[in-house]
Formats: structure tokens, C-alpha cells, sequence
């Protein structure tokens, strides 16, 4: 800053006014800057549900975020009229919304009372009464095709024994033993009458009835406690509750629907035996093995499907950093659609053929949107309008050759006010799974750090969906290998082509993001700054605590039987070769990655002096809930990385230094 006191007179005056002036420049500046209060605002649309006519939907939308938990409500959009408003109102959550078959009931899921049931109410108006009184909270549900029953899934309630433990204090239990699962159960709605069909030792996780309503279609196994993959389809008869198989597939599974006229089961499913489901499934009635209808023919991932009239399935796919719908007709064909300017995400077809879909882009939130699969889609609703007052940095998509050359593509976002000459400071930001990718969609990070003067590279590195399975298997047995470099070809490339300052590097990410982010500091030195949020640190502790370790053992084995893999591939191996300061973010409820990798990360960092910060949240399980801690994460995110890595080596921002 410019030392006025040599000044004098005149030019003494005219320097406080321009001093005041900056200052209140400044400060107006820095008021409107986009702030991690400011994403809690975001409305979410969920679970888009046509009624039986095609006229009206009913959809979920996530109120503003506030306290520990973020209510969600019921809202209606009439196509007729194109009024769209609030349907339920409570102090707690309603979900799952669901239309009775003869379209003038609305049934729900809500937690109004101690536990979540079923509410149903007119469509017309009136107040919601509960249909069920679960003693142990309702999962999931469905309306049987004639409307007088309602199959759904929950555990059974505890017994008085348990609950006098509970309240003495004395409530240890035996893992696996003691779990109450989900059964399957179907209530009567005229009677009020509860059966179960299902046995106490299974556990059902979907249900969809048969057009008949003589039977329903069920994910299920009577082995819950495994940590294998061990779900089923079944065919339970409502009668009796007898069970019959119908598929046992290789590898995780589900999204069951059942044609109209009931001649087939159509699901997601592992295109051999993992890691997670990416392809669609038909299982035609009578046949032993289901047919893969996108694997060999679009082999992309299918984020959501759903039949059509007349036996066709609509599906969206996940190509690259957008979506797309693609119809696969009765007769084995099928038709593409072009991308349109929204991107397509969770969708409904209506019993005449349109589509209700909620659309987004990284600059534009989400809201419904109506499609009649003839023309461009209509946008309905306007429930973000408010957020638009955000300038939103739009993504720059594109490709590179990583080392072997395999091509990246990756999205770039920059500063609204770069003058296409300085070099900015980067941070490479690597998404969640492996098998997660970036999309064309409002990504909070990405956006505080562009409008804080960052660039931000986010590839789709290799094991990244949406670019066919093959490339999903790349990184199979490689965490921290073909994936690390190719992280750091697109890091050097942005160098090499004068966009990002060498000397102003860092490094962020979530889960397998928060992993690569440590794998990274034990591997190089040049990042300045590195943000891991609930990585893992050591992959054989993280086997032996994570829930569902399936996922891993398709890219692993096991560790009792294959160490080596996990172990070679645990940044904590190479911990002495840190020296990047590095802020560690975790949830200390998490079960998917949970807190003791953390805790191994930043034991191992300060033993060899690495600067370093831990941050626990209570509470929080892998995604965040509450507000005040999420807007907290986002703060000391950006904080660590301006102090690490924006305010690193200035002096070669425009060329000087060394």
C-alpha cells in the first residue's frame, strides 16, 4: 500500500478521499461476494411423480437450509393452469410423494409423529391423516394397482425389553444379531390390518406390485448381515408371502420397475460384477438372465429410467460432463435425443408420454422442467429465481492427453474479471467415488474459489463415469496411479499453456477426492495447499470400519487375503514425504469414510511437522447436514487454500520471480 503521510496539502486531502473510497469500494465488494451462506439458500426439487391422468405432479422441494436439518415439503404443478404451489405444510419433513390409482389421493412419507409413516391426503384439500402406525418408522412404500392396499417396507418395533434396557442405560448389543430390518408388509386400507410377508432374519430394500396386484416384485436377502453383495429379486405372492427367485445377479443392483403389461422387470445393474451398477436390465418373464440392453450398444451410465406407454424405455444417460435421453423401443432399437440447453436429472413419464424432469447447469439451479419428447423442454417452475442474483462462473469444458494417451476431459472455471494474461493460482479439485464424476451442475467449492480469484480444474479422471465402463475399470487396482497422473497431466497442461502460476498450486477434494488430495502430498511437492475432505488414509483400516465394503473389495479383494494392494496404495505408506500444509475436514458420524482416517492423516502429518489443521464436526455423517457446518467446511476451505496457495509465490503471477 502506497505510504501517503509524504504527501502534503492538497494532495494529502485527495488521498484520504481516495483512501475512504477504496475502502468503502472494497467493503461494498466484498458484501456482494459470494458466500457459503448464500449456497444453504439453494431450493433441491426431488422425486417428480405424475398423476394417474398426466395433468398434475406432485414433486419434493428442500427448503432453504437452516439449523440441523433441511426440511423438504411437497409442492404441485397443474399443467393446465401452469400454477405451481406448496402443498404440505409442517414443522417436519414430508417425502416420497405418491398418487393414489385413482388420482384423488395423495399419500406421503412424514416424521409428524415420534416415527415416520404414511399420510394420505385429498388432492383437493383437507388435512393429511396417517394410513400407517409403524412403531419403528416406514421406509419406503406403494399403492397396490387398485388402490385398496398399500405394500411397504419397515423393521419390526422393539420389544418391551429392549426398550426398559434403553432406558437404564443397559443397551449394549450384538452387531449383526441384534439389527432389525426392513420387512415387507402390506396394510389394508379398509380394514386398517398389518400383515407382514417377510421373515424377520431378511431384509427388503424395493418393492414394485405386478399390474395384477396379486404379487409383488422385491430387492431382498436373508443374509443382511454379509458385507458381499448378496441381494435377490423375488416374486412374493400377497396371499401367503410364498417367495420365489427370480435373479440373483453378480454385483450391486436395483431401480426395479415393471412393465405395463407386466411381461418384464427392467433395473440398473453391474455390466459383470461391479463396482456399482451402470447398465440398463431387462429380465423378460420365464427367463433365466437378464439382457443387457446399454452395454454394448450406448455404454454409458444410465442415471434413471422409466417405461413408456406402449412397452418403450425412456433412459437418461450420464456423457460426460452432460446428460441425454435415449429411448429403447419394443422392438430392440433404439432412438437418441439431442442434449438439450438443461441438463436432465431424476425424471417421470406421464401415462400419455411426457416427461417431468428436474434440469440444471453449473450456472443455473435447479428447477422442473416439462417435455413432450417433441420439442425442446419447458421450463415450470421457478423456485430458485431469487439465487439468480448470483453472477455464476459457467464451466469451461474440455479435453487433454494425459501421460499414456488416454483423453481427459475436464472442466475449467475462471475468474469473471481474468484479463486472459496473468497466470492465476490453481486448485485441482478431484469429485468423490472413484466412480463419481464432475457434471454441468451448481458445485458450491468450485464457485467461492472462481470468485476469489482461483482457477478451478476439475477433470474426470480415469474410473470416472460417464465415458463407458471400460474406462470405469481403469483405475481398478490403481487408486493413486493412472488417476494421480492423470490429475497431474491436466495440472501441467494448464501450466505449459500460461493459465496457471506454477508456484500457486493446490489441491482439494471430498472422499475419493479427499484420498487423491492425500495420495497427492506424499507423491509431490508442488502443490503449496491441500484441503482433504473425509478421505482415506489407510485403505486396509478404512475396509475394516467402512459400511459397505463391497465397492472396495471389486477394486481390491479383500485385506485378509491381498494386503498389498491396499497397502501400497495408503497415502499414510508415504506420509515422511509430506511437507504440503494441509487442512482435513471430517465428520465424526460418518460411517462411509469414517473419522479414523482422518485421524491417521493427521497423526502422520504432525509427527513429520507438516503444517496442518483437523477439523471434526459432530454429528455430520459423510455429507454434511447442518448449516452452520457446512458453511464453516466452506469457509476455512477457502481460507486455507488463499492463505496456502493464492497468497504463494507472487511475485510469478505476472511472469517475475524466478
Amino acid at each position: 500500500m502506497r505510504n501517503w503521510r509524504a504527501c502534503a496539502g492538497m494532495a494529502i486531502a485527495l488521498a484520504a478521499c481516495a483512501s475512504v473510497c477504496a475502502q468503502e469500494k472494497k467493503a461494498g465488494e466484498e458484501s456482494n461476494l459470494l458466500a457459503p451462506e448464500d449456497f444453504l439458500n439453494l431450493r433441491g426439487i426431488q422425486d417428480p411423480q405424475f398423476s394417474p391422468d398426466g395433468t398434475r405432479v406432485a414433486f419434493v422441494v428442500s427448503d432453504p437450509l437452516t439449523g440441523q436439518h433441511r426440511t423438504r415439503h411437497i409442492w404441485m404443478y397443474d399443467g393446465k393452469s401452469k400454477a405451481v404451489w406448496q402443498f404440505t405444510y409442517s414443522e417436519k419433513s414430508e417425502t416420497s410423494p405418491r398418487w393414489s390409482p385413482d388420482g384423488k389421493q395423495l399419500a406421503f412419507l412424514s416424521s409428524r409423529g415420534e416415527e415416520q409413516q404414511i399420510y394420505a391426503m385429498r388432492v383437493n384439500g383437507g388435512e393429511a391423516a396417517a394410513l400407517t402406525k409403524s412403531k419403528s418408522g416406514v421406509q419406503n412404500f406403494a399403492w397396490s394397482p387398485d388402490g385398496k392396499q398399500i405394500a411397504f417396507l419397515a423393521p419390526d418395533a422393539k420389544t418391551e425389553e429392549q426398550k426398559k434396557k434403553e432406558k437404564d442405560k443397559d443397551d449394549s448389543h450384538v452387531a449383526d444379531k441384534d439389527e432389525r430390518h426392513a420387512r415387507l408388509r402390506i396394510l389394508d386400507l379398509a380394514s386398517k390390518e398389518e400383515k407382514a410377508l417377510t421373515k424377520p432374519n431378511w431384509e427388503v430394500k424395493e418393492l414394485q406390485w405386478s399390474p395384477q396386484g396379486k404379487s409383488l416384485v422385491v430387492v431382498a436377502t436373508d443374509t443382511p448381515e454379509s458385507d458381499s453383495e448378496t441381494d435377490r429379486m423375488f416374486l412374493v405372492n400377497v396371499a401367503d408371502g410364498m417367495m420365489k427367485q427370480l435373479l440373483a445377479p453378480r454385483g450391486g443392483f436395483g431401480d426395479i420397475q415393471i412393465a405395463p403389461a407386466g411381461t418384464a422387470v427392467a433395473f440398473r445393474g453391474c455390466r459383470e460384477d461391479g463396482p456399482n451398477p451402470h447398465d440398463l436390465m431387462l429380465l423378460r418373464a420365464g427367463d433365466p438372465a437378464a439382457q443387457n440392453l446399454s452395454g454394448a450398444n450406448l455404454d454409458r451410465f444410465v442415471a434413471d429410467f422409466h417405461w413408456l406407454p406402449g412397452g418403450a424405455i425412456l433412459a437418461n444417460a450420464l456423457d460426460g460432463f452432460h446428460s441425454r435421453f435415449v429411448v429403447y423401443n419394443p422392438d430392440g432399437s433404439r432412438t437418441d435425443f439431442p442434449t438439450y440447453a438443461t441438463n436432465p436429472r431424476q425424471f417421470a413419464a406421464s401415462s400419455n408420454g411426457n416427461v417431468v424432469f428436474i434440469g440444471e447447469t453449473a450456472t443455473e439451479a435447479q428447477e422442473l422442467w416439462i417435455w413432450n419428447r417433441k420439442d425442446s423442454p419447458e421450463r415450470v417452475t421457478h423456485l430458485n429465481d431469487k439465487w439468480t442474483k448470483h453472477a455464476l462462473v459457467k464451466q469451461e469444458v474440455y479435453k487433454y492427453k494425459s501421460f499414456d494417451g488416454v483423453e481427459i476431459e475436464a472442466a475449467l472455471l475462471k475468474p469473471a474479471d481474468w484479463d486472459g494474461k496473468t497466470k492465476l493460482p490453481l486448485v485441482a479439485y478431484v469429485h468423490g467415488g472413484p466412480t463419481g464424476a464432475w457434471i454441468d451442475s451448481v458445485d458450491s467449492w468450485s464457485q467461492l474459489l472462481a470468485a476469489r480469484g482461483f482457477a478451478v480444474f476439475m477433470p474426470n479422471i480415469r474410473g470416472s463415469l460417464g465415458y463407458g465402463h471400460k474406462f470405469v475399470e481403469m483405475n481398478r487396482a490403481d487408486w493413486g496411479g493412472g488417476d494421480y497422473k492423470d490429475v497431474m497431466a491436466g495440472v501441467h497442461d494448464l501450466v505449459n499453456r500460461g493459465i496457471a502460476d506454477a508456484n500457486r498450486l493446490g489441491i482439494a477434494g471430498w472422499s475419493y477426492g479427499g484420498y487423491m488430495s492425500e495420495w497427492a502430498i506424499t507423491q509431490t511437492n508442488e502443490f503449496k495447499g491441500a484441503v482433504s475432505g473425509a478421505g482415506m488414509s489407510n485403505l486396509i483400516s478404512e475396509f475394516g470400519t467402512e459400511s459397505g465394503p463391497a465397492y472396495d473389495e471389486w477394486f481390491w479383494g479383500v485385506p485378509y487375503e491381498k494386503p498389498l494392494g491396499f497397502l501400497n496404495h495408503s497415502p499414510f505408506l508415504y506420509l515422511k514425504n509430506a511437507k504440503t500444509p494441509t487442512l482435513i475436514l471430517q465428520g465424526e458420524d460418518d460411517t462411509t469414510d469414517p473419522v479414523g482416517q482422518s485421524l491417521e492423516l493427521y497423526r502422520g502429518l504432525k509427527r513429520y511437522g507438516v503444517v496442518s489443521d483437523l477439523v471434526l464436526y459432530p454429528r455430520e455423517p459423510h455429507g454434511f447436514q447442518e448449516a452452520k457446518h457446512r458453511a464453516d467446511m466452506q469457509k476455512r476451505m477457502v481460507a486455507w487454500l488463499e492463505k496456502y496457495v493464492k497468497d504463494a509465490g507472487q511475485a510469478t503471477a505476472t511472469g517475475g520471480g524466478k
